[in-house]
């Protein structure tokens, strides 16, 4: 099982050992696993954390796209928790591989979750995952 402890002392984490970790609701039930991250080339940063919410028990089939800001680390699960419901990636904007260039999907995307869009000053991470 993957972890996102790397060094307590230090915010800094390799993606690898990002890769498979655990994404909790608010309530601490494990809702999926974080499958891969969408990066802006120029400045490093992530936007979007791919999650699988297929996994012992299906929230919803497939691979989905969360933005970065929707989601919190907590040492104790060392995992993310985050908002999302079962119901919420259900009614979730459908995306393709075209969607990453299109503002309005990232708009839906980042309004349906409640997200602060990574475009707007001041929001999200700088660049990889930190222990916060």
């Amino acid at each position: 099982m993957a972890s996102a402890a790397s060094n307590p002392k230090v915010n800094l984490i390799s993606s690898e050992h990002i890769d498979g970790v655990a994404v909790y609701d608010k309530g601490g039930k494990e809702i999926g696993k974080i499958d891969h991250f969408m990066i802006d080339m120029v400045s490093g940063r992530v936007l979007y954390a791919v999650v699988n919410f297929c996994g012992f028990m299906c929230l919803h089939p497939g691979h989905h796209p969360l933005p970065w800001t929707s989601l919190t680390y907590d040492r104790d699960f060392e995992g993310y928790v985050t908002d999302v419901s079962q119901d919420l990636v259900e009614r979730a904007p459908d995306y393709t591989d075209e969607s990453w260039m299109d503002r309005e999907w990232e708009t839906r995307v980042h309004q349906h979750y409640a997200a602060q869009p990574y475009w707007q000053e001041g929001s999200g991470p700088t660049a990889m995952p930190s222990g916060q």
